[in-house]
């Protein structure tokens, strides 16, 4: 009796890791990843000083919202 590997022939792509800002459209935040893992997040709705310019807020949220 011989055993079949159903899985041999498909091949499986790893997506790359994910790095820098995203943004959570579930938690609404906003969230920097280093090499996939989940480094920093702050709130959209603590986003208000010059160090986040609405412009870039709509960017990131439109560009790569997860």
């Amino acid at each position: 009796m011989e055993q079949l590997d159903l899985f041999s022939e498909i091949e499986i792509e790893e997506a790359p890791p994910l790095n820098g800002f995203y943004y959570e459209a579930r938690t609404r935040r906003f969230v920097s990843y280093c090499n996939g893992r989940r480094h920093f997040e702050i709130p959209a709705s603590r986003c208000k000083a010059r160090a986040w310019p609405k412009d870039w807020q709509e960017k990131i949220m439109r560009e790569r919202a997860i």
